[in-house]
């Protein structure tokens, strides 16, 4: 298994490909990359050929500093999939990656079999305080993660994982849940590749502008929704939403997890996720 690259709308996009079968893309969120996928990745590839890479802006992909939208998301991600000679693929988003796939549903539904969202929103709240408060909190803690990597990691780790699972993590850290991942592994990752602060300034413009609500209920593709009830990045009420106005969809809610749930609860979402795209 390596990484690939390859040009697309004028930025090189790094992308990683594993198993056989039907064509999988798997897009992750804000101020993440590929690697956020380690709960899926190895899993899902022995059912689909699965293809996760990483956004401009994060990872080995290209970073142009200017505003990103969600429609140049999506614009990438299409432009991957014809590099890629895949003309329709099921398509699964985590977070920003599901804000992204609901934009990529709109504008190209032609390209998708199935979608997945997974902890995510219909748009961001109208009130722009919260953004910029969400900006700098990402900001910080990148700086924060330069002096001190594993208390930053243990620090972020509070708002997506259930105490229980986050009190194994720190008991120890070299402990393997579900054979894919330890909290040791994690922290490593985290330091590899970070989004700079310059990074995020980009990838919150995207935030800003984003509101798919109204044009949800013309998305006529078989759609997962999959949230967690602990959430509170993307709180559940969010996902009902969605689910509420794309008419050909489930809901699945994850109980006593977050937002970090395809980390801790992988085997669990991945059962979820191979049961919907395989029916």
């Amino acid at each position: 298994m390596s990484e690939s690259f390859v040009e697309v709308n004028g930025i090189k996009i790094c992308y990683e490909i594993k198993g056989e079968g039907e064509p999988l893309f798997l897009v992750h969120g804000f101020g993440a990359k590929k690697e956020v996928w380690v709960g899926q990745f190895e899993p899902l590839s022995k059912h689909f050929k699965v293809i996760r890479f990483d956004n401009r802006g994060a990872g080995k992909s290209d970073r142009p500093n200017q505003p990103y939208t969600m429609e140049m998301f999506a614009d990438d991600l299409a432009g991957l999939m014809d590099a890629l000679n895949i003309p329709k693929a099921h398509i699964v988003g985590w977070s920003l990656g599901g804000m992204i796939v609901q934009k990529f549903l709109i504008l190209y539904p032609e390209k998708v079999k199935k979608a997945v969202l997974i902890n995510t929103l219909p748009s961001w709240p109208a009130d722009k305080s919260g953004l910029e408060m969400y900006k700098n909190s990402q900001i910080e803690s990148y700086h924060a993660r330069l002096k001190d990597p594993v208390g930053t990691f243990f620090e972020k780790a509070k708002m997506g994982f259930s105490r229980q699972f986050l009190k194994m993590m720190r008991e120890d850290p070299k402990k393997v849940f579900h054979g894919l991942f330890s909290a040791e592994d994690l922290i490593k990752e985290s330091t590899i590749n970070p989004s700079t602060p310059q990074d995020i300034i980009n990838q919150t413009h995207a935030l800003g502008n984003y509101n798919v609500l109204e044009d949800l209920s013309k998305v006529k593709t078989p759609t997962l929704i999959i949230c967690a009830d602990k959430d509170r990045q993307t709180p559940k009420v969010m996902n009902e939403k969605i689910h509420e106005k794309i008419p050909n969809s489930e809901l699945v809610v994850i109980k006593g997890a977050g937002h970090d749930s395809p980390k801790e609860r992988a085997p669990e979402i991945n059962e979820h996720i191979i049961k919907f795209l395989k029916n």
